[in-house]
């Protein structure tokens, strides 16, 4: 299942601010990137997510985002670097903003 158009309009809508921001089609989702990093992910289900590196994944497990896991039939869940956007930034864009920023300066 691909990524609605409605969707995408809303991620970039929320991360308007963040600066340059491109995209790229990937695996049913899209990629969001600035000077060519990704630093997010806007999964096939609508979901948006936000890369953890570095402190940033203890400061969204303390803001109670939830962690990308993924499993293959028959293997372990392997947790991914990408957490959930909490409902309130989904409404806030000056929230996501900061969110994305701080994100974007521990890639």
């Amino acid at each position: 299942m691909a990524v609605s158009g409605e969707a995408v309009e809303m991620a970039l809508d929320l991360l308007r601010d963040v600066g340059p921001v491109t995209t790229r089609r990937m695996f049913g989702g899209m990629g969001f990137y600035i000077d060519g990093q990704i630093f997010a992910l806007l999964m096939s289900d609508g979901r948006l997510m936000l890369k953890g590196a570095g402190d940033m994944q203890a400061r969204f497990d303390a803001l109670g985002m939830v962690r990308w896991t993924y499993q293959r039939p028959g293997q372990k869940p392997a947790a991914m670097p990408y957490w959930e956007l909490p409902d309130s930034a989904l409404d806030d864009p000056d929230e996501a903003t900061d969110l994305a920023r701080q994100a974007i300066a521990r890639l």
